[in-house]
């Protein structure tokens, strides 16, 4: 009997330790967060949805160098619509990909690329996100959600995570994992 308590004890004292360490955690990922209002803004119109062939919920967000984007304003260009974190593995692979399309074939294509940084995701926060962009020289806009709302809204499970829009503002692909300039190349091809 006594082992059984004891057992008890010893399993409550790490979960204890365990959720002190989660709550104190998340305390100091906030406390990163800077002061200034980077939030998101998610507007649901009736028919958008994540689904192919409906409108993606617009935001308007901040991007890593301060300026306002929303998505509704590059209705009648093509998105890559990319959604991404310094730390992933599969996202550092994409990058150079993506960078050099943005280079080679954005302007001709008529495509936009956003990059979204799951900021609240980033271990170190917004610095993490610059730090990363600055090493990989990434020249397209990126987006921040630094409170979550993006990647919430948009079911991002797996990064990186691709929503390919078209020129009407529709979904017409969702690609989850790294892409490279070929694969990115094809999908724009093939929208309207």
């Amino acid at each position: 009997m006594k082992k059984k308590v004891f057992g008890l004890v010893f399993v409550s004292i790490l979960v204890a330790i365990l959720v002190i360490q989660v709550v104190k955690g998340n305390l100091e990922k906030d406390a990163k967060l800077p002061e200034e209002s980077l939030g998101s803004s998610v507007e649901l119109l009736p028919e958008s949805g994540l689904e192919k062939g409906k409108a993606p919920p617009d935001f308007e967000v901040k991007t890593l160098d301060g300026q306002s984007v929303k998505l509704s304003d590059f209705k009648g260009k093509k998105v890559l619509l990319n959604f991404w974190a310094s730390w992933c593995p599969p996202c550092k692979a994409e990058m150079p990909h993506m960078q050099n399309f943005y280079e080679d074939y954005a302007e001709d294509k008529k495509v936009e690329i956003l990059a979204v940084n799951l900021t609240d995701q980033e271990y170190g926060g917004i610095e993490d996100a610059r730090e990363f962009v600055e090493a990989y020289g990434l020249t397209f806009p990126i987006p921040t959600d630094v409170d979550g709302n993006l990647g919430e809204t948009y079911e991002i499970l797996t990064i990186p995570t691709t929503y390919v829009i078209d020129t009407a503002g529709l979904i017409k692909q969702k690609i989850v994992g790294p892409m490279d300039e070929q694969m990115m190349i094809d999908l724009v091809d093939s929208l309207d």
